[in-house]
């Protein structure tokens, strides 16, 4: 299929695509016009692609999991893959932590300055 049908398909766009593949996330035959031309099965992996960069991913370490569907059945790749999202999993939970500690620190000065503008 070509990428107007495959953007339709799984409601990414066309520019989503070409960074997909420039990402190397995707890959697709060109005609010999230069046309980008899928296989069938790309719909199911720009929706698993898509799922990962809802999860906070980015493209690198989403080709670093990739892998992991493409050989379901080495061990060795799917521990890789469960590492690499854990390890962002950790990343995003000292995200929210520090976030946390800055919405705290900014209710403080929120505080003081509501003491301050009751006193005007």
């Amino acid at each position: 299929m070509r990428i107007g049908e495959l953007s339709r398909r799984t409601g990414a766009s066309a520019r989503s695509l070409r960074y997909y593949e420039a990402q190397g996330l995707l890959s697709s035959i060109r005609s010999e016009a230069g046309q980008r031309h899928y296989s069938d099965d790309a719909a199911q992996r720009v929706s698993l692609i898509r799922q990962l960069f809802d999860a906070g991913l980015s493209s690198r370490v989403i080709a670093t999991v990739l892998p992991c569907v493409e050989t379901p059945g080495d061990v060795g790749v799917v521990e890789c893959a469960f590492a690499v999202m854990k390890r962002e999993r950790d990343r995003i939970d000292a995200e929210i932590a520090r976030l946390a500690e800055t919405r705290d620190a900014l209710d403080g000065l929120l505080e003081v300055n509501s003491r301050h503008r009751a006193q005007m």
